[in-house]
């Protein structure tokens, strides 16, 4: 049995084991929260390493990516620096062929008409292949990456606003605390709802699932989230806002999706390769194999969301 596990700065609560089969191979899966304890994340990825098949980076980002460029993050850096035997891999490799693929297939089979769709991306610099694809598809796009990130209130309108704006900010960012910037821990339960009216504005809100469920206002009737990874009392959370539907991105396991890094830790384990010695069409073509399609969850008050097992 291969094993698979994702060490995440975030809430404990959300801590998930399953075992399933994967192309034919048994997995055991596991997802292990640290609640932001930075010093205990950081040992669990030397007691881990050379113990298991892959390891995910959860919680957090190693790298962003943005206009063909690579920022890292130091302190995240730093840490799974510290592993010396088992593939590491934070997700990156994998969301932007998948979050991109995702676009494409929900436009060409009519599930969302992108086109003609208000769209407000909560955090771009972490979500390139999501945004670029959007753009290709002439959506009206709005980007909360200084809204959100930095608490200012300047919506982008542009994906070139974007990339100005990373490739100023992104070299100072990624040296300063990951903290800073995104929620760890106990923070990732804590609601602060602001710029309620991009979100009212938008038909679709898109990205990051801790950004969206950090500052959406309590009700978004009608709209579409699409996001990377919901579980049962996020589905919850969503049906009580009056939200018409969820679409995610990461294959269902168990009744729930995992998030990207450990999709990414599974397809290195499976392929058994180094993740810097993949590429876009390795990840997809693994994804072909596994049939995968966006999830497409009809949300609302008569719609009965099921119990963890």
């Amino acid at each position: 049995m291969k094993h698979v596990v994702s060490l995440s700065l975030g809430t404990s609560l959300r801590n998930k084991t399953l075992e399933t089969q994967i192309l034919g191979e048994d997995f055991k899966i596991e997802r292990i929260g640290y609640d932001g304890d930075m010093k205990a994340y950081a040992q669990a990825f030397k007691d881990y390493d050379g113990k298991v098949d892959a390891l995910g980076v959860g919680g957090a980002d190693v790298y962003l990516w943005l206009a063909g460029r690579k920022y890292a993050f130091k302190e995240i850096l730093n840490i799974v620096k510290q592993v010396k035997i088992t593939p590491v891999v934070d997700g990156s490799g994998l969301k932007h062929s998948l979050e991109r693929e995702t676009v494409k297939s929900l436009q060409a089979d009519g599930v969302v008409d992108f086109a003609h769709s208000r769209v407000l991306v909560v955090s771009a610099v972490d979500r390139f292949g999501m945004s670029e694809a959007l753009e290709e598809t002439g959506a009206k796009v709005t980007y909360g990456d200084l809204l959100f990130g930095i608490g200012v209130d300047i919506p982008l309108r542009k994906y070139t606003s974007v990339k100005s704006f990373g490739k100023v900010m992104l070299p100072v960012i990624t040296q300063l605390p990951f903290k800073w910037f995104y929620p760890t821990g106990k923070q990732q339960e804590i609601r602060k709802p602001k710029f309620a009216h991009e979100f009212k504005n938008a038909d679709v809100i898109a990205g990051d699932w801790h950004y969206i469920h950090r500052y959406m206002p309590d009700s978004l009737p009608g709209k579409t989230i699409l996001t990377q990874t919901l579980r049962f009392a996020d589905l919850e959370f969503l049906t009580n806002a009056k939200v018409a539907r969820a679409i995610t991105t990461t294959p269902m396991m168990g009744g729930e999706t995992f998030a990207t890094n450990v999709m990414e830790a599974v397809i290195v384990a499976h392929l058994g390769r180094k993740p810097e010695d993949l590429n876009e069409n390795d990840y997809l073509k693994v994804l072909k194999e596994l049939d995968w399609k966006p999830n497409v969850i009809p949300l609302g008050e008569a719609v009965s969301v099921p119990s963890p097992s």
